[in-house]
């Protein structure tokens, strides 16, 4: 599917956010997702991703969640240390939910979207903001797909404000992320009553989605892109 490509500023309480928007080609309106970056930046990996939902038939806005520190701001997959600092740089409060927030009204503004229709994933930080925006953003979008995104504890206190569908995916032997976290975080959702999925995937390591990575893990990233594309496609499209 052809899929037009522009940059677009997103207006935030904190300056300009730039953003790419891909538009999948053909009349009427369609659901949309909005890609939160993983720590690295916006990188082309993420802009990849975005071009792929996009071909699924969805508008994607891909905001750059360190416009704070342009232009410096995107890292290699061998500079670990570099974007953890500046990851650990966010502020995870009010800042970065009104960036979210800034987001999602910008993609919903777009005449080719349905408001109703808006789901949002992410890769990494991405996914950690993905659980964060079903948390405190539910009553904004439709869905929320996670990828491997480590989860704060102030967040665990919130799950009940979880209001939309939630896909969670996992590697078990993710250093970051212990399997006894993940269980926490299931064991939350099962009590609360939510409607979740989730999916631990057997030696797969953090980044297994990235075939950059060396710890690109294909079989989990082809399962995983699979059940995401299955997941949007219910909640979103309808």
């Amino acid at each position: 599917m052809e899929v037009e490509q522009t940059e677009v500023s997103i207006s935030t309480p904190e300056g300009k956010m730039p953003a790419f928007l891909y538009k999948a080609a053909g009349r009427g309106q369609k659901p949309a997702v909005v890609l939160l970056m993983e720590a690295f930046g916006l990188t082309s990996h993420i802009r990849d991703i975005a071009l792929r939902i996009a071909q699924e038939g969805y508008v994607v806005l891909a905001p750059d969640l360190y416009y704070r520190e342009l232009p410096n701001n995107k890292f290699g997959y061998d500079e670990v240390e570099q974007a953890r600092a500046m990851m650990y740089r966010m502020d995870f409060g009010k800042s970065v939910e009104d960036d979210i927030r800034a987001a999602i009204a910008q993609v919903k503004s777009q005449p080719e979207v349905f408001p109703e229709r808006v789901g949002v994933t992410g890769f990494c930080l991405g996914g950690g903001l993905t659980f964060m925006s079903a948390c405190k953003l539910s009553d904004e979008i439709a869905a929320a797909a996670s990828f491997y995104g480590m989860v704060l504890d102030e967040w665990i206190e919130v799950m009940d404000n979880i209001t939309v569908p939630i896909c969670l995916f996992y590697g078990a032997a993710d250093p970051f992320i212990p399997l006894k976290r993940i269980q926490q975080i299931e064991f939350r959702l099962k009590e609360l009553g939510k409607d979740y999925k989730l999916r631990v995937y057997a030696n797969a390591d953090h980044g297994f989605f990235c075939h950059e990575r060396s710890s690109y893990n294909r079989l989990a990233a082809q399962d995983s892109w699979q059940e995401l594309t299955q997941f949007f496609h219910k909640h979103l499209k309808k």
